[in-house]
């Protein structure tokens, strides 16, 4: 694939979406934090650091080799649509090394800690369901959950302009442009929408280790319809933090949070998510910006 940050601010989504707001700089307070930004005591797996790989030094493909011990958990988790799979993590393990989506020392265990990790999450969607994935990154787990689930609906949210670059180009290129559209702003500003466009939610909303459970919560749960829910992955920490954010969470409208295991006897170790049923709608202030948004999700009221 082919990146030019000179175009940045004009991507477009799959299926002529047009252009989303502009996008945050690294270290704004416009950035929706990453995986790699997590809080201490969360120990899912993070995608990398954002640095592109030494000058002089190229990826290596066979970074992307499925393990032969992990070909039957692997099987499991995406049916026929494996060879998708095996195309996405080509992708990360070259071009997401280089344009410094996937930390180097990720690539070697792409599957293990990414693919397999995200995809087990699928047990926990509903069929035909619409889903919202914020801070979606490299596409971890929205892509990877449209790659094993061709029955759901994914928009990615994302706030920087050279990701959801990256992410148009992999939707394209995997041609998953029919259930996979990507939004290009916070999860603040898709949930408050702008004139002609949005807001938006969905049944399930999706988020890897993006930051504390109030704060997702906060970010995340205007994002979802009425009786949906929050699917945040988590790490060992994630009983300790119910504990201390669920009062939290309850004012944001979210029902009592629960840690579940998924891939159980599929992956070892399994999946660990947190989820958080939204009970009650709760009025939040209005986000205010000029900036076009791509379509994503499924707009509220249809």
């Amino acid at each position: 694939m082919t990146h030019d940050d000179t175009t940045a601010d004009t991507v477009s989504g799959p299926g002529g979406t047009p252009p989303g707001p502009s996008p945050a700089r690294p270290g704004s307070a416009d950035e929706v934090p990453r995986a790699e930004a997590a809080p201490s005591g969360v120990t899912a797996p993070v995608p990398g650091d954002d640095s592109p790989l030494p000058t002089g030094e190229a990826p290596d493909p066979a970074a992307a080799t499925l393990p032969p011990e992990l070909a039957e958990a692997a099987r499991a988790l995406f049916g026929d649509r494996l060879d998708l799979a095996a195309a996405y993590a080509e992708v990360l393990a070259t071009d997401g090394v280089v344009r410094g989506l996937i930390g180097p020392r990720e690539a070697p265990r792409i599957w293990d800690r990414h693919l397999l990790n995200c995809a087990a999450v699928a047990e926990r969607i509903p069929p035909d369901a619409s889903v919202l994935d914020v801070g979606s990154g490299a596409g971890l787990p929205g892509l990877v959950l449209a790659i094993a689930r061709p029955d759901l609906t994914v928009t990615l949210v994302e706030p920087l302009a050279r990701r959801t670059s990256f992410l148009v180009e992999v939707v394209e290129e995997l041609g998953l442009a029919k259930t996979v559209r990507v939004f290009r702003g916070r999860a603040e500003e898709a949930a408050t929408g702008s004139t002609g466009v949005g807001p938006f939610s969905a049944d399930v909303v999706t988020a890897r280790a993006v930051a504390p459970l109030d704060r997702l919560a906060a970010w995340c749960l205007p994002l979802t319809v009425r009786g949906g829910r929050l699917v945040a992955m988590k790490g060992v920490s994630a009983a300790e933090e119910i504990a201390e954010h669920a009062e939290a969470v309850a004012k944001l409208g979210g029902g009592e949070p629960s840690v579940q295991l998924c891939g159980v006897g599929v992956i070892e170790p399994p999946a660990t998510v947190v989820e958080i049923v939204r009970e009650r709608v709760v009025n939040q202030p209005r986000v205010k910006s000029a900036a076009k948004r791509s379509r994503g999700g499924r707009r509220r009221g249809r």
